[in-house]
């Protein structure tokens, strides 16, 4: 049941956001399916900080808060000096050291906007170009991986596979992507695009797949990111006369609820139980969509074990079974292909553990080894000064208890596939690479297991771009601008 973790978090929400250079509402109300889903009308609307929003009762607050909550209690060093940190987040990335230092903690645990966050998780809402880019490390060149929709990017000629060559503000300051590595690495091309705020304008010299070359005006405004795609979301492919379902869930916020349902409603009408989830680039996000997703699935399971949530000792009276739920667009999914990459993380991650004990082989892991992030947080706001700390504060693990896949899936899946993500076919399209593989593994035709599994494997050829202070929506997207 979960009524009583309902209850007892009351001035609580409850996140498994992504990776992204940083990391990924608040009161909950009655008992959900799954971990408490924030309640939009019981969100405390920030106010004006206040004179009790200095920088020392902020970080006192914050060191407070992890006491009570952190899961790994034990490796906390609060033996640093507060006054040696000039913002919060600095401080609170000292206090955490120790259990990032084993991987257990890698900057998941951060300060963030509570009215940025609410308008991120509930309205899927943010600022910028709308595009996700790419970094090719072994070339240094910058592409467009995927764009949104209702987006200045799109609008402007920028989509999947779009080379960007060179960022300025006018046409005559246009700085080479070559020039900008050079001069300060990723983080110059980061800057060069300019702040996550409405208004902000750059002039792109682009190379389309066709090798056509141009130079376009894209000004950054606030748009909603759709989290399944109107293009290329939900598909039902022919594979050799098997009808397979594709579906591409690019954030787990509130708004993708009736995205899902609608998709799955599709297939549960012409009978289909092999799926393709594209889940390449999805930081993560909220838990009660994480959920849906897997009881959209698993139509068969009701009432079975999907997951335990585990809380640190002095919280265990929060420690709570999820069970399977059924819902009405569910299907019985027998066979299942995951894409991920290094940009899968969390609730991505949560999805895919949750099969392995039902389906084992047939549910696999397609592409690259994933993020690695088998912990949840919570939000702890301080609502005067607009502050939510989010805190790692437990851990997930599958029906069989299985988690602490802190290095990511590859090695814990009983299947897997390596494939690349080829950007010069739009996702969806079954001739792309991870989604022909995918497509050859449902069919039972044989494919090369992913074969290293370790952390630095996500260091090398093409990831998304990261900023060194990424806003929410870059948390749970990375490469989004």
């Amino acid at each position: 049941m979960r009524a009583g973790l309902c209850s007892s978090l009351l001035a609580l929400t409850v996140l498994l956001a992504g990776c992204g250079g940083g990391d990924g509402s608040s009161s909950t109300s009655g008992a959900t399916a799954g971990t408490p889903t924030p309640s939009p009308t019981s969100t405390p609307t920030p106010t004006p900080a206040s004179t009790a929003c200095t920088l020392a009762s902020r970080q006192q607050w914050a060191l407070t808060k992890l006491q009570e909550w952190y899961l790994f209690p034990d490796l906390l060093d609060t033996t640093v000096d507060p006054a040696s940190y000039g913002t919060v987040q600095d401080y609170i990335d000292a206090l955490v050291a120790p259990a990032r230092a084993q991987s257990k903690d890698r900057y998941f645990t951060y300060l963030t906007s509570i009215s940025e966050e609410n308008a991120y998780y509930q309205q899927g809402a943010t600022a910028g170009f709308g595009v996700r880019l790419g970094f090719d490390y072994s070339s240094n060149r910058l592409f467009v991986i995927e764009a949104y929709e209702n987006a200045p990017g799109l609008a402007a000629g920028l989509d999947r596979g779009t080379e960007i060559i060179g960022i300025g503000t006018t046409t005559s300051n246009i700085q080479s992507i070559s020039t900008l590595v050079a001069n300060g690495g990723t983080q110059a091309v980061s800057d060069a695009l300019g702040p996550s705020t409405t208004g902000t304008t750059r002039v792109l010299q682009i190379r389309q797949l066709n090798s056509s070359i141009s130079t376009v005006s894209v000004t950054k405004k606030t748009y909603s990111l759709l989290p399944v795609s109107s293009r290329y979301g939900v598909k039902v492919i022919d594979d050799n006369g098997a009808k397979v379902g594709y579906v591409n869930l690019r954030t787990f916020v509130d708004t993708a609820d009736p995205a899902l349902r609608d998709a799955f409603s599709q297939f549960r009408a012409q009978g289909i139980t092999k799926v393709i989830v594209d889940l390449r680039y999805n930081g993560g996000g909220l838990v009660s969509i994480a959920e849906l997703f897997s009881n959209l699935l698993n139509g068969q399971r009701n009432g079975e074990v999907m997951g335990y949530t585990t809380f640190s000792d002095s919280k265990s009276n929060n420690n709570e079974t999820t069970y399977f739920s059924a819902q009405p667009e569910a299907i019985g999914a027998t066979r299942v292909a995951f894409i991920g990459t290094g940009s899968t993380a969390s609730a991505s991650e949560f999805v895919m553990n949750a099969e392995k004990p039902y389906l084992g082989a047939n549910a696999a892991l397609i592409g690259t080894n994933t993020y690695g992030k088998p912990v949840g947080q919570v939000g702890l706001d301080m609502a005067d000064c607009d502050d939510r700390l989010r805190a790692i504060a437990f851990r997930i693990e599958n029906a069989n208890h299985e988690g602490d896949y802190y290095t990511g899936l590859g090695s814990h899946m009983d299947a897997t596939c390596q494939a690349s993500d080829d950007i010069s076919y739009q996702l969806g399209d079954p001739q792309e690479a991870s989604i022909k593989v995918a497509l050859d593994y449902l069919d039972g035709r044989s494919c090369t297991a992913i074969q290293s599994t370790g952390l630095a494997a996500q260091s090398v050829g093409r990831r998304a771009l990261l900023n060194a202070a990424p806003n929410t929506a870059q948390k749970e997207l990375p490469g989004l601008y």
